[in-house]
């Protein structure tokens, strides 16, 4: 089962096509990561984008230009190879959503690794706070939103925000949990009034799947990683890979070293 698998074990199901699935909920405890993949022209502007942004943009680790390896979140690893599914972008649109990017690397592409809020779901769950979506075996529900991003270059635009479903008597202590935790997005940006940030229909997430709401139940919302795929939309730069919504590369760090690390 994939949820029984070391990180490494689970990057080499991906690096061979047999696990092409979300990451949500797998090898927990440790540190998932959203990807986004430029050139090294458009990189500056992309690190102080992240820079600027540092709530929806948690800057894990830069791989050098050309390099689709790391240094410090993982060591057997391939970039091009290890996220279960990524996506090509080509002047704000996306054109594939292949399980490989090997055949489309160049010596001038610049790796960033972006935290994701699935690391902090195991926190929550050892508190006794349900992440819906794991139970109802989706990907998290995540939508676009009405708030602005600071500008940094060529790139602009709106961030995404992650969303669960939290009974009102625990939110306070999801609050407390991922305020821990800023290297994956840490206190929510939102809860409870989905419509102050533009969001008007639940039922229909701009990324991932929708999940069920039950009574006394509030939606909380993170800012989430995907927020750079929703520029790169806006913005249209002639290329960028990222992972697919969900699809995320699971590292060999724990998420309580993060700290440490950062």
């Amino acid at each position: 089962m994939s949820n029984q698998l070391t990180p490494v074990e689970l990057r080499h199901q991906s690096r061979s096509g047999i696990f092409t699935d979300q990451t949500s909920g797998l090898c927990p405890g440790y540190t998932q990561a959203n990807l986004v993949i430029l050139p090294k022209s458009q990189a500056y502007d992309f690190l102080l984008f992240a820079q600027r942004n540092p709530k929806p943009c948690p800057i894990l680790e830069v791989a050098d230009a050309g390099s689709r390896q790391l240094r410090t979140f993982a060591q057997d690893v391939d970039l091009a190879k290890d996220f279960p599914k990524y996506r090509v972008y080509e002047n704000g649109k996306m054109v594939s959503e292949p399980t490989d990017v090997a055949d489309l690397w160049r010596d001038d592409l610049v790796s960033f690794l972006i935290g994701c809020s699935f690391s902090f779901e195991a926190a929550l769950i050892a508190a006794g706070i349900e992440m819906r979506h794991i139970t109802m075996h989706r990907n998290v529900p995540m939508y676009s939103t009405n708030i602005k991003a600071k500008s940094a270059g060529i790139f602009h635009g709106n961030y995404v925000v992650s969303m669960r479903p939290i009974p009102e008597s625990q939110v306070v202590k999801a609050v407390t949990i991922t305020e821990r935790l800023p290297q994956v997005h840490g206190t929510p940006l939102q809860i409870g009034d989905p419509a102050a940030i533009g969001i008007t229909d639940l039922d229909h997430p701009d990324f991932g799947d929708a999940v069920d709401i039950h009574p006394g139940e509030v939606p909380v919302f993170w800012a989430c990683g995907v927020t750079p795929q929703q520029v790169v939309m806006q913005s249209k730069p002639e290329f960028v890979i990222t992972h697919s919504p969900g699809h995320m590369l699971v590292t060999d760090v724990k998420d309580n070293q993060l700290a440490d690390i950062l």
